[in-house]
């Protein structure tokens, strides 16, 4: 999947250089974590691919900073981002490389990155319109979801690669895909005209 993905940013980057002469850093790969599908997310990230990110999503834990800070150095370690899921307080606190905002969240991404003008700004999307939304209003890239089946309870009804392609294609920014992407689905996208690729389940040790 990483190579997929590095595939994928590489084309977007040459696309992105073509159109307007601007090359945005953004990672190829982003891992997302989650309390039950992956407990042990510091192993995870010690195996990523120099340069990926890490999604990390507290939910709210007690030992949230904590774990960030593990996190925060295995990044720093093995040359990762790392992003902080909905919590922009404890994002500034660990000296973060941004934020993930949920989809009811994506209007804050402008007022983030003046507060913040280091930070990569991400957005989850769950349709075309809030893809669009996110984008509006300032985020980096989107995160559209769900793409095949997935486990997440969160996930909808895969919109899969066709769809995906059609509006990744039509979006005025960078995109990547969510859910049910893994080595064997990732093959499926490599037209469908996006920056990367972001799994959970597919990082699992």
């Amino acid at each position: 999947m990483a190579r997929t993905a590095a595939f994928l940013g590489r084309r977007a980057l040459l696309r992105k250089g073509a159109q307007t002469g601007a090359r945005k850093a953004l990672p190829a790969l982003l891992f997302f974590t989650d309390p039950a599908r992956t407990p042990d997310p510091e192993a995870i990230a010690r195996r990523l691919t120099p340069g990926a990110a890490v999604v990390f999503r507290p939910f709210g834990a007690a030992d949230a900073a904590a774990r960030g800070a593990r996190l925060m150095a295995i990044a720093r370690e093995r040359k990762l981002l790392l992003l902080v899921g909905a919590d922009a307080g404890l994002a500034a606190r660990l000296g973060a490389d941004g934020v993930h905002l949920p989809e009811r969240s994506a209007h804050r991404a402008r007022r983030l990155k003046a507060a913040h003008p280091g930070w990569l700004v991400t957005a989850a999307a769950h349709s075309p319109a809030a893809a669009r939304r996110a984008l509006r209003a300032g985020a980096d890239a989107v995160v559209i979801s769900a793409i095949f089946p997935s486990r997440s309870a969160s996930a909808g009804p895969p919109i899969g690669p066709v769809r995906l392609a059609m509006l990744a294609r039509g979006l005025r920014g960078a995109a990547y895909a969510l859910g049910g992407v893994d080595n064997k689905t990732a093959r499926r996208l490599k037209g469908a005209g996006l920056v990367g690729l972001a799994a959970v389940d597919a990082f699992r040790t």
